[in-house]
Parts: structure tokens; sequence; C-alpha cells
């Protein structure tokens, strides 16, 4: 699969899908991707998934519970996010290592993050959810591909550092409410790369790693998208239940994120997406009740 980088004249290509398993259902395929546990099969079968799904080749069908986990690798080790080793000096290539590994970890999590969104709540909703977001899963699954690829072109692998678990703990304390779900995931911690990926290409493009300023480049742009449908489907869900998105969102953040929304925003990207200043400005810095 290849795709052209952003304004570089760069192609990214990454290996075929995985054959993996065959599933006969949208659900069978979330659950299949979610228990997986090699980083590089997980993006691949994500990719077979989502072909097979817009070929019309699984059921819109929702038959299989999601883990409350989904599998991983032996490595990385998971470390709690105040253990994290610091990344070292800007622009050096242990940095810039350093710095790939943590949004090849990230992106990982965004695979099995848009499968378990599906498969926790898809019967629930219209089949457009279904199509947005295997469209999201297949360009995370991408996007991880391109950065294990650019770190082995590095010296290094997805596993050779560190790394945390705060993106999946989001996950869990929202289980059980989509509402929850799309305010915290895409909406606060996808919204934040928008906010600091300009800035993250600008270092790169300084140290003259223009493949990795390509690659976040593609990524920024579908990071959009992505804030986009959670933006989408939580203003879906406000109105089917009745609710002020704005005031809804300032809940769901007050009750289920912990930390604070950290300015500067990106406000033409966000607004891109679909999110409103009234949305984050009102819990810039405190998310106190």
């Amino acid at each position: 699969m290849s795709s052209t980088g952003p304004g570089s004249g760069l192609v990214f290509t990454v290996s075929g899908p995985d054959s993996g398993t065959k599933p006969a259902t949208l659900g069978q395929a979330a659950v299949d991707v979610l228990t997986t546990a090699d980083a590089a099969a997980k993006a691949r079968r994500t990719q077979c998934h989502a072909a097979a799904w817009r070929a019309g080749r699984l059921d819109w069908s929702f038959d299989a519970l999601p883990p409350d986990r989904p599998a991983r690798p032996l490595h990385p080790e998971l470390l709690p996010p105040n253990r994290m080793p610091k990344r070292g000096k800007a622009g050096s290539l242990a940095a810039r290592v350093a710095l790939l590994h943590a949004l090849a970890h990230i992106e990982l999590n965004a695979i099995d993050l848009a499968w378990d969104l599906l498969a926790r709540f898809g019967a629930e909703m219209p089949r457009p959810f279904a199509d947005d977001w295997v469209r999201v899963a297949d360009e995370e699954a991408l996007h991880f591909l391109l950065l294990e690829q650019r770190l082995h072109d590095l010296g290094s692998h997805y596993g050779a550092l560190p790394a945390h678990d705060g993106l999946w703990e989001a996950a869990q304390v929202t289980a059980h409410d989509l509402l929850a779900r799309l305010a915290v995931v895409p909406q606060v911690l996808e919204a934040r790369g928008l906010d600091v990926t300009p800035q993250t290409i600008e270092r790169l493009e300084r140290a003259e790693d223009t493949e990795s300023a390509a690659i976040l480049g593609r990524i920024y742009r579908d990071e959009i998208g992505h804030v986009a449908a959670g933006n989408r489907w939580f203003r879906h869900l406000c109105d089917r239940r009745g609710e002020p998105p704005a005031a809804a969102f300032h809940a769901a953040v007050k009750r289920y994120f912990r930390g604070d929304l950290k300015p500067p925003f990106n406000d033409p990207a966000r607004l891109e997406a679909g999110l409103s200043p009234d949305f984050y400005e009102p819990l810039a810095g405190s998310n106190a009740a």
C-alpha cells in the first residue's frame, strides 16, 4: 500500500496486508484486530478488514464482544507517564527516534481505539458510523506502519523504547458511554495532536529530517478528519438525547478526563474538524467542576 507524502515528492510504501483470519462480520473483524498481539500484524489485519468492509465482504453485524484490553506485544515496556524517560536534545537522532517511537505507540493505540469503538458501540449507531470508524482505523494502521518503517530506517524499531498506557486508560473509563468516549478520545486527545503537530513538523524540518516531517504532515491531515468524525457523531448523539453539545462536552470532559486542556489551541484546524471554541475554551487550564 502506498500514499504520496504531503508536498514532499515522497512516496510512502508499506507491506501488504496480513491474510490473518477471515471474519464474516464487522464485529468479528474488530475483535480479530483487538486480540492480535503483534503490532505490525494488528495494522495489516486492520488494512485487510477495512478493504473487506469497503468491498461488501463483511456483514454489518456486531456479534462479538471486545476484550477489556487489547492484546499487546511483549515490548515496549509500559510505564506510568511520570516514569517515562526524557527524549534528550531536540533534533538529535536519539530524540527523533524517541519522538517517532512515542507517535507509533499512539497510532497503535488509535487502531485499537477505533475497533473497540465499533465493537462496543456499533450496534446502537447507523451504518455511516461504521464507515467512518473503519476508515479511521485504516488510516491509523497506515500511520503506524509508516512510523515503524521510519524507525527501521533510523536504526530502531517499535518496542525498542518504553511507552505509557494513558490512551487505553481513557478507553477504559469511557467503556460504558459512547458520548463520553467521543468527547475524550477524538475531541480531547486527538485534538491535542492538532495543536502540537505543526510545531513538531517544523522541528523535524529544522533537523533536516524531511522524511519524518512528511509522515507527520500526512498524519496531521488525516487526524483533522478523525476529530471531525468524533465531533460529528458526538453532535448526533446530543441531538438524539436532546442535550446541548457544548454543555454535554464540558460535563463529559470534567468527569472522565484527568488533566487540563492546554492552550495554545490550533483554532483553524479544530474549527475545520467542527470543534468550535465554545467546546474547549471554557475548559482551558482547568477541569475543575
